[in-house]
């Protein structure tokens, strides 16, 4: 078999692929390729999937096919290992109930009558953190997961880097905060560590960069030529007309990270891309690789252009659009020619271990602290890590004001709409009109469902749910409201909107005291004799939720996909209760 060594990376990449993918098949896991990219020359991406759940896939990239896959296969490990293909979703009527939810060494806090947070559970250093203004509770910190409020809130012990303490942190708090930053998974403890330490600079680096307009300095062309095949795919790309700039984003040298920024002359947009290791090269390739993972170069139109309005640059939601996709806007100053540091000739390439020591140092230095969770029950190394103030995603209010457990609470009535009396419909109906959740956001989301493509499950938002919770209680004007709301809103299909076409006039005219039924032949005229009936049904409460029903129920009927994914979690399971896990 050939052999191919990369630098950063402790085995062959033919070990890896080899390895990985036995891993995942005894665990159950058969893992499918469904297309490859090949955009300019070494740079390739590859999308891979579970053969029997493809909502669970990642995206790998490099500078090879190989590579791209090797790095598809990690990223896989890293998702299943630390629960992150399942961290959105309901696990199903049982979890509650069962032994442990997410990991046998989980561990359950009681929520105190006064729902003041539990003893043991982080830190005074921590909750400085994550609730500085003494607003959080013990309730936002329930899973939404399993939505055991009754058992309690589940923690997750993390081990402190600076003394080897242990600290334990709620799953729902790292879920609604780090999403998928600071995971890896590698060959050796200390490679995966490099890599999750370095994305988490990287991505602290690329939001102060980006939030106060920083101007980095471009790297010379004769320390780029030093990087053929990394210049070879920046030809490419000016070849296909797209101006490139390379820029070393280390701040003076401090940060390993690198930027490969695109200028789009087509429709003036840019589009900034960062990487990061300690390897000067790695971290080049790292960010010509991730600009164009999974894209060609037909799919790099559709960013936005820079602006001056450094109000709109540093808004949270911009810089959380660059940690999702890069698709985030950028200030003219990022483009400037005067940069705010010279170009550091940086390099810190040593061992995977000395690689590691440096970074979790330089953490340290900063005043920061570094917690890792190791999780090896895969067969493989995989880890998650945290870095207190530094690697959040998210705001920590959001802890507060938009935590995902909300939908947990509301889950029970919405999947069970037809057993609901007017008391608990009334309940409801109130808890979204005053729960400050988004009108816009998809139902199946709020509650953590995976949904079946082309039906109203699918397609339900918050705001639509409204309106048929209107209807059933018979709020009129309220629903007169909320109706409107989703004829304006322009994402509906036509038979659906058409049917909220005839409920709106049916609703206009009783309340202006006209009797809908002179009006039945015109309205079936002008929408149909079968939408004309449904309307006055849904305006009458008799069939308000026509269309949704039978409601899936605690069973999940009918969401066939969202089994799937059960099914999938079940067998990852299993390989948590075997005490040896995958050898």
């Amino acid at each position: 078999m050939d052999q191919t060594h990369l630098k950063g990376k402790d085995r062959p990449l033919e070990a890896t692929i080899e390895s990985l993918t036995e891993r995942l098949e005894e665990a159950g896991f058969a893992v499918e390729e469904a297309s490859r990219l090949n955009p300019v020359p070494n740079v390739h991406s590859v999308h891979i999937r579970a053969a029997d759940a493809p909502m669970l896939f990642t995206n790998g990239k490099g500078a090879s096919p190989k590579a791209a896959l090797a790095s598809g296969l990690g990223e896989f490990v890293e998702r299943l290992a630390n629960n992150y293909f399942f961290a959105d979703f309901y696990l199903g009527p049982d979890a509650a109930e069962t032994e442990f939810v997410h990991y046998p060494h989980e561990r359950w806090f009681p929520i105190p009558e006064d729902n003041s947070l539990p003893e043991g559970l982080l830190d005074e250093t921590l909750l400085a953190i994550y609730d500085p203004d003494g607003e959080l509770h013990a309730g936002n910190l329930v899973d939404t997961n399993s939505g055991a409020f009754s058992r309690g809130i589940c923690a997750l012990p993390y081990t402190r880097q600076r003394d080897g303490a242990t600290r334990w942190f709620p799953v729902n708090l790292i879920g609604n905060l780090y999403v998928s930053n600071g995971m890896s998974a590698g060959n050796t403890p200390e490679e995966a560590q490099v890599q999750g330490l370095a994305e988490i600079l990287e991505r602290a680096v690329k939001n102060r960069i980006i939030a106060e307009g920083i101007t980095p300095p471009r790297v010379p062309k004769a320390v780029l030529d030093r990087y053929p095949d990394i210049r070879a795919g920046i030809r490419s790309l000016e070849e296909a007309g797209f101006g490139v700039r390379v820029y070393d984003a280390s701040l003076g040298g401090r940060y390993p990270v690198m930027n490969v920024t695109l200028l789009n002359p087509a429709d003036g947009s840019v589009f900034a891309s960062f990487g990061a290791h300690p390897t000067f090269g790695i971290a080049l390739e790292r960010a010509l690789t991730e600009l164009l993972q999974g894209r060609s170069l037909e799919q790099l139109d559709g960013f936005r252009p820079p602006t001056l309005d450094m109000a709109e640059v540093a808004d949270p939601q911009n810089l959380e659009l660059h940690f999702i996709d890069s698709s985030g806007v950028v200030s003219w100053d990022f483009l400037g020619e005067a940069p705010d540091h010279p170009f550091s000739d940086w390099n810190l390439e040593a061992d995977n271990t000395a690689e590691r020591d440096h970074l979790i140092g330089l953490l340290h230095e900063e005043g920061f602290e570094v917690f890792i969770a190791d999780y090896t029950h895969l067969g493989a190394y995989a880890c998650r890590i945290l870095v207190p103030g530094l690697s959040e995603v998210y705001p920590v209010d959001e802890l507060v004001v938009n935590n995902n457990n909300e939908g947990a609470r509301l889950r029970p009535e919405i999947l069970s709409l037809d057993q609901l009396d007017r008391a608990r419909l009334d309940d409801l109906y109130e808890a979204l009109e005053t729960g400050g959740h988004n009108d816009y956001q998809p139902v199946h989301e709020l509650i953590g469902i995976v949904p079946e493509p082309g039906t109203l499950w699918a397609e339900l938002r918050v705001g639509e749910l409204k309106a048929r919770l209107a209807l059933a209680l018979g709020r009129a004007e309220e629903a007169l409201g909320w109706v409107g709301w989703c004829l304006h809103t322009g994402e509906l299909p036509e038979e659906r909107a058409r049917l909220y076409s005839c409920v709106h006039a049916r609703l206009e005219m009783a309340l202006a005291d006209r009797a809908p039924e002179n009006f039945d032949e015109a309205l079936a005229q002008l929408h149909g004799t079968e939408t004309a009936r449904l309307a006055a049904a849904m305006v009458e409460g008799r069939e308000a939720f026509a269309g949704m029903l039978p409601a899936p129920g605690s069973a999940l009927d009918g969401l066939e996909r969202h089994r799937t994914l059960l099914r999938a979690y079940a067998r990852l399971h299993r390989v948590k209760e075997s005490p040896a896990g995958i050898r």
